[in-house]
C-alpha cells in the first residue's frame, strides 16, 4: 500500500490530513487520487457510503485549484444539506495550510442572502444541493459557466431523491471542457445513463460490489408482532446499552418524532432528525449526536441522507426501507474505518419477502436472532454492575475526613442491605413482574403468528415455561450458572436434593438465580431440602415465586449476538438444541394501534404502517400519490428534500 506522498499529495495538504490523523489511504482514496493528479480522465466510482470518498476527491481537486484565480473552479454537488456541510468542513480541515482558497457550502435551510454575499467574496470550490444552487442560478448570483471540475456525490441518492432533472440541468451550464467525477454507492442504469451523456470515457474505480454491503457489518433480524415493536426495540437498547450508539430508521417523520419521544419519556438517550425541524433545530440535534451527548439518533430515510457519524455501532430499522438500495446506505453507516458494526432489523411479518430480495441483491446473509427476554437484560445488567464494582480502584486519598462522617450511615448498614440497595437502584427500571413479560419474539412460518417454538407436546425440558402444565408452580432458587450449573446439573442437583425425579422438574437457569417448575404436590419437598443450605459457602434461599400464567413464557434461548443455542438440555445422554426458557421483564410499554400503509413522501403500499397513537385514518406525510414529495419545500414537491 501507497502513502500518501506516494499518491502525490502535496506537502501541505500532507501536514493537513496529519494533523487530523490520516495515517494510510484507503482504497477508494488509494485508487482515485492518482487517476485524478496524473491524467486528464473522468472518473466513475463505485464506493459505499463512509469508504473515504471525500478525501479521494477533495484532496486533489485542492491541490489543482489555483488561490490565485477569482472564479469558481469546482463544484461538489450532493444530496443532502448534511453532507454538503460535512463535506465544506472536511475541504476546509484538508486545506488549512493552503492559503487562500475558498470554500462555500450552499443549501436550503439556510439565509440565501447569506450564502450570495459569501459567493461574491470569492469561491474557489461551492458545495451544493441541487435545489439551492438551481435557486442561485436563477438569481443570477452564482456563475458555474467556468468550472473546471464537477463532483457528484452519493449521486444515487439524488436520483432516489427525484433530483435527476435538476442535476442535468447544473451540468448544462458547466462548460463542456471540464473533468466529472462521480460516486455512488449503488450503480443503477439511471446512473449509468447520467455518465454516458455528461463523462468522456471515465475511469471506472470500484472499491466494492455493487449494491454490496460492508463485510464489516453483521446483518441480523429479529420477527416480532406489530404491537411489541417498542417493546422488543427497547429490549434491544438495553441489552447493548453499554456500548449503543446508534441511529434507527423509521418510514414516517411521525413515527420518528412518536418513538423518539417514548424513548425520551422511558429514560433513554435519544432524540430524532426529520423534515419538520428547523435548520438550527437539525444543526443542534446533529452537533449533541456527533459529541455523543447522545447516544440514539431516530431518523427518516430522507433526514439521515448524507449523515457521516463515524463511530456507529448499530444501525437499527424499525421497519425495512421501502427502496431495497436504500438498505445498503442505510446499514453502511455502521461499520466504518475497519471497525465492525451490526444492522439489525425489527422485521414485522409481511417484511419477510422483502429481506430475501435484500439478501439477493444486496449479496448480504442476514442472521436470525432473538429479542432478549427482560431476564436476559437484567442479568447482563447485574453482571456489568458487579463487575464495574469489582475493577474499580478505590482512590483512598477521596476518603477524607469529611467524607467518612458523611457515609457513617451507610457504614452502620449490613452488608447485605447495602448491596441490595445499590442493587435496588441500579435495577431500578425492572420490577416484580419479569415473571409475567411476554416472550416477544414469533415464528413467521407458523399461521397467524403464533410464538416461536409453541408446538403441543414438545418437551418443556428445552426450555422452560412453555404454555403453563394445570398444576404446576414456581420456586425461585437463589444459585445458576455463575455457581456453575447448567440445565442439567442443576436438574440433578434439584431432583437428588429433594429425592425426586428429574423427570418431575422444569427448570430455568440464569446467571445468579434459577427457577424450578414443579407439580403443587412436590413444591414443600422441594423448598424444605433446598431452603437455608449451603452450596459451595453460599446460603441457598428457595421461595414459591407465585402461580405460573400459561402461555406468557419464553421462546427459544440463545446467545444474542450470535444466533446459537444457549444452555440446552440433555435428554438420554444428548444435548437438545434449545433451552427455551420464560422471558421476563415489566413496565415495558407497548406501542398501540395497528399499521400504517404510508411511506414517508405519500405513496401507499405494502410497507408496515406506523404504530402507536398516529395509527389508522391518519394523512400521509407529503403529496398523496407522489412519490417524490418534498420533506422539506413545499415549492418543490417532486423533491424529497434540498
Amino acid at each position: 500500500m501507497k502513502n500518501f506522498s506516494e499518491l502525490g499529495v502535496e506537502q501541505s495538504l500532507l501536514n493537513a490530513i496529519q494533523e487530523l490523523g490520516f495515517e494510510n489511504p484507503t482504497p477508494i482514496q488509494e485508487q482515485t487520487i492518482p487517476v485524478f493528479l496524473e491524467t486528464e480522465r473522468d472518473i466513475l466510482g463505485l464506493a459505499q457510503t463512509g469508504t473515504g470518498k471525500t478525501a479521494a476527491f477533495g484532496l486533489p481537486i485542492l491541490q489543482l485549484i489555483n488561490p490565485a484565480a477569482r472564479h469558481i473552479q469546482s463544484l461538489v454537488i450532493c444530496p443532502t444539506r448534511e453532507l454538503c456541510m460535512q463535506i465544506s468542513r472536511d475541504l476546509a480541515s484538508y486545506s488549512k495550510h493552503k492559503h487562500g482558497i475558498n470554500v462555500v457550502p450552499v443549501y436550503g435551510g439556510a439565509s440565501i442572502e447569506g450564502q450570495i454575499r459569501d459567493i461574491k467574496r470569492g469561491a474557489h470550490i461551492i458545495v451544493a444541493t441541487p435545489g439551492r444552487l438551481m435557486d442561485l442560478m436563477k438569481r443570477k448570483a452564482i456563475n458555474i459557466n467556468e468550472v473546471n471540475f464537477v463532483v457528484l456525490d452519493e449521486a444515487d441518492e439524488m436520483l432516489n431523491m427525484g433530483f435527476e432533472e435538476d442535476v442535468e440541468y447544473i451540468l448544462g451550464h458547466t462548460p463542456a471542457e471540464k473533468r466529472v467525477c462521480l460516486f455512488s454507492a449503488t450503480m443503477p442504469k439511471a446512473i449509468r445513463n447520467i455518465g454516458n451523456r455528461y463523462m468522456n470515457e471515465p475511469v471506472e474505480i470500484s472499491v466494492g460490489k455493487s449494491n454490496s454491503g460492508n463485510a464489516n457489518i453483521t446483518h441480523q433480524y429479529a420477527v416480532v408482532h406489530a404491537k411489541d415493536k417498542y417493546a422488543a426495540l427497547k429490549r434491544f437498547v438495553d441489552f447493548n446499552s453499554e456500548d449503543i450508539y446508534a441511529i434507527i430508521f423509521c418510514t414516517t417523520r411521525m413515527e420518528t418524532q412518536d418513538i423518539s419521544d417514548k424513548l425520551i419519556k422511558d429514560g433513554y438517550n435519544a432524540d430524532c432528525l426529520h423534515g419538520d425541524l428547523s435548520q438550527a433545530q437539525r444543526e443542534k440535534v446533529m452537533g449533541r449526536f456527533r459529541n455523543h451527548a447522545i447516544k440514539i439518533l431516530l431518523a427518516t430515510d430522507v433526514a439521515a441522507r448524507g449523515i457521516d457519524v463515524s463511530g456507529l455501532t448499530h444501525v437499527i430499522h424499525y421497519h425495512l426501507p421501502d427502496d431495497i438500495e436504500n438498505y445498503t446506505h442505510r446499514s453502511g453507516r455502521t461499520g466504518r474505518a475497519g471497525k465492525l458494526g451490526v444492522s439489525f432489523t425489527l422485521l414485522h411479518m409481511r417484511e419477510g419477502g422483502r429481506l430475501k430480495d435484500i439478501e439477493r441483491i444486496s449479496n448480504i446473509k442476514f442472521e436470525k436472532v432473538l429479542i432478549p427476554s427482560a431476564q436476559d437484560v437484567r442479568d447482563k445488567k447485574l453482571l456489568a454492575f458487579t463487575d464495574t464494582i469489582i475493577n474499580t480502584e478505590v482512590e483512598e486519598g477521596v476518603f477524607d475526613a469529611h467524607v467518612m462522617k458523611g457515609i457513617e450511615s451507610l457504614m452502620a448498614l449490613e452488608k447485605e442491605e447495602l448491596l441490595k440497595k445499590f442493587l435496588s437502584l441500579e435495577l431500578r427500571r425492572f420490577s416484580v413482574d419479569f415473571a409475567n413479560a411476554p416472550d416477544l419474539n414469533i415464528n413467521p412460518n407458523e399461521r397467524g403468528g403464533a410464538r416461536e417454538g409453541r408446538e403441543g407436546g414438545r418437551d418443556r425440558d428445552r426450555g422452560g415455561d412453555r404454555g403453563g402444565r394445570s398444576g404446576e408452580k414456581r420456586i425461585f432458587v437463589s444459585l445458576g450458572k455463575k455457581d456453575g450449573f447448567d440445565i442439567r446439573s442443576f436438574k440433578d442437583w434439584v431432583a437428588a436434593s429433594s429425592n425426586l425425579s428429574w423427570q418431575d422438574l422444569h427448570v430455568d437457569v440464569s446467571g445468579v438465580y434459577s427457577f424450578v417448575d414443579a407439580q403443587e404436590s412436590h413444591v414443600d419437598a422441594i423448598i424444605k431440602s433446598l431452603n437455608g443450605i449451603t452450596y459451595n459457602d453460599r446460603p441457598v434461599r428457595a421461595e414459591v415465586s407465585g402461580d405460573r400464567r400459561g402461555g406468557s413464557g419464553g421462546g427459544e434461548r440463545r446467545t444474542y449476538g450470535g444466533g446459537r443455542s444457549g444452555g440446552g438440555s440433555y435428554e438420554g445422554g444428548r444435548r437438545s438444541g434449545g433451552g427455551e426458557r420464560p422471558s421476563y421483564g415489566g413496565g415495558e410499554r407497548r406501542s398501540s394501534g395497528g399499521e400504517r400503509r404510508v411511506r414517508e413522501g405519500g405513496r401507499s403500499d405494502s410497507a408496515p404502517r406506523s404504530e402507536g397513537r398516529f395509527s389508522g385514518g391518519r394523512r400521509s406525510e407529503g403529496r398523496s400519490g407522489d412519490s417524490r414529495s418534498s420533506e422539506g419545500r413545499s415549492d418543490r414537491p417532486r423533491r424529497r428534500e434540498d
